[in-house]
């Protein structure tokens, strides 16, 4: 039992490890696919790849909850809005990340996204 235990502990490390790496690749590519967004290095993208999904596990549904009215009044618009807010945040916190600007930060949500879902398909 014991046994089976360290192998199920040892197979989810790798998995966030896995995660983390794709993560991070992720957003080099997007920032360089688009002008506005700097990134200085992978090690760099890999503290953006942890800050952003802590920021997006603590922060995001808060701010979800609290505009929920205004999510609905906009048919879920609003949530582009606050991907943008947030990794304007994350470039604030983050030396070596660097988004010029609100369309910027709504771009690169978007090209993440899109870039994410196409290495976490390929892992």
């Amino acid at each position: 039992m014991r046994l089976t235990i360290g192998k199920n502990l040892v197979y989810y490390w790798g998995m966030i490890f896995v995660n983390l790496i794709v993560s991070a690749i992720a957003v080099v590519v997007s920032a360089y696919i688009l002008p506005g967004v700097k990134v200085d290095g992978l090690l760099t993208a890999v503290v953006v790849a942890v800050v952003l999904g802590a920021v997006n596990m603590f922060i995001k549904p808060i701010l979800i909850l609290l505009t929920l009215p205004l999510t609905i009044l906009s048919l879920g618009l609003f949530t582009f809005v606050i991907n943008a807010l947030l990794i304007l945040l994350v470039s604030n916190l983050v030396p070596g990340f660097k988004v010029e600007g609100f369309l910027s930060a709504l771009l690169f949500s978007l090209v993440l996204s899109v870039v994410s879902s196409f290495l976490y398909s390929l892992a």
